[in-house]
């Protein structure tokens, strides 16, 4: 394979690492230690 190839590949990756890591985060069991500012602060 081209040294090119692999490097995007390895971003691409990467970035579908962090995007799954971060929907997890927000919609997995993580997210029930989130807490929502807007409801703290009702009027």
């Amino acid at each position: 394979m081209d040294s090119t190839t692999v490097f995007i590949i390895s971003i691409g990756a990467l970035v579908l690492g962090v995007t799954g890591y971060a929907v997890y985060y927000a919609f997995g069991a993580p997210s029930a230690e989130l807490n929502d500012p807007f409801e703290d602060h009702e009027d």
